[in-house]
């Protein structure tokens, strides 16, 4: 079964939104699995917490709202959106991080604009920006890989952490990010952020077990689980390739010229593709067709813009990921670039007289 989506001036999605929101769930399982194999069970308890909040948010509006609950609350929009937003969260994030994280998608950035295919903004990056902007610490406190840990938890030590900020052993958040040499860690994209702005090189930062024995100790295998994922939708025709490959190669192209220009300040190519948000944002994100944009050309405009913010924001800014702000960026822009790229309708002539 193909699935199409259709430019303006024809902007809908020729199949059932369920089963083309069931088959891009689908393809997200490869991420998460990875996810859970190398941080533990805290994305797939923050994930259950998002869907459940955001069923029982969509299910209270459309129902102040007189709309047909059967249809839109299971069209599996609202779980999707939660999933995203349950991916992007740090393993123990407190819970009620999340829930607000998913109460805010929801209501405000989904149905107060009037529900799927009203929204402006990606609800899921929407609800992530303003958790990072109003919990900096909660949503900046991120383990690293099993192996690199100093103490070992359970999936119950995990559940215990995320709702009540402990292990059932009394171990707290800094503790579990404690590395076995007694530092404590950050991500990949956090470590080399601040080891470049103490003076170290590129090369002198990545002895950092942190990056593993390639790019990112188990973000290189999360990034290659979305890429296959993205590249199954692809397969089945249920996303269009411009903005994923547009986004990439601008990303590829930036970083490169950088790396070529100052080496012992800028990583590699790879590193930018393999870090991070990086393949989710660009196949699970950037085609959301809602709050893209509508043709061909403006697709490959949107994706390029959105890489150079993620490597503009990645270098100068202070948000080392920089997926989500690059994104909403470009949610405000999309509108913009469909003006100068959309197709000129027949019968028009291009000056209008």
């Amino acid at each position: 079964m193909a699935f199409w989506i259709a430019s303006s001036p024809h902007n809908h999605i020729q199949s059932q939104t369920s089963a083309l929101m069931r088959l891009v769930i689908l393809a997200t399982i490869p991420g998460i699995i990875a996810q859970w194999y190398f941080f533990g069970w805290g994305n797939i308890i923050h994930i259950s917490l998002a869907v459940v909040t955001a069923l029982l948010s969509e299910f209270l509006v459309l129902s102040l709202r007189n709309k047909p609950i059967k249809t839109e609350l299971f069209d599996g929009s609202a779980i999707l959106t939660a999933i995203l937003l349950g991916i992007c969260m740090p393993a123990i994030a407190p819970w009620w991080v999340t829930v607000i994280g998913a109460i805010f998608a929801i209501v405000i950035v989904k149905q107060l604009y009037g529900g799927l295919g009203h929204n402006p903004f990606n609800p899921a990056m929407a609800a992530y920006v303003m958790l990072l902007i109003s919990f900096p610490v909660e949503m900046t406190t991120w383990l690293p890989p099993l192996q690199l840990v100093s103490i070992e938890y359970t999936f119950a030590d995990t559940l215990w952490m995320i709702f009540t900020d402990s292990t059932s052993l009394g171990y707290s958040a800094e503790q579990l990010r404690t590395h076995i040499d007694g530092y404590t860690m950050a991500t990949p994209l956090d470590t080399l952020k601040t080891s470049i702005t103490t003076g170290l090189t590129v090369t002198e930062s990545i002895s950092s077990p942190v990056f593993g024995n390639y790019f990112a100790l188990g973000w290189e295998w999360i990034n290659l689980g979305f890429l296959i994922g993205g590249l199954f939708l692809l397969a089945k025709g249920a996303i269009h390739w411009a903005a994923p490959f547009s986004f990439l190669a601008s990303l590829f192209v930036c970083s490169l010229i950088a790396h070529l220009i100052s080496p012992d300040l800028n990583p590699s190519t790879m590193f930018y593709w393999m870090s991070g948000a990086t393949m989710l944002g660009a196949f699970f994100i950037l085609t959301d067709p809602v709050s893209g944009a509508t043709s061909v050309k403006g697709r490959l405009v949107f994706g390029a813009l959105a890489g150079l913010l993620v490597f503009v924001i990645r270098n100068f800014g202070g948000y080392p990921d920089a997926v989500a702000f690059a994104v909403l960026l470009c949610n405000m822009a999309a509108p913009l670039i469909d003006v100068y790229t959309r197709p000129r309708t027949f019968g028009h002539n291009v000056e209008m007289k």
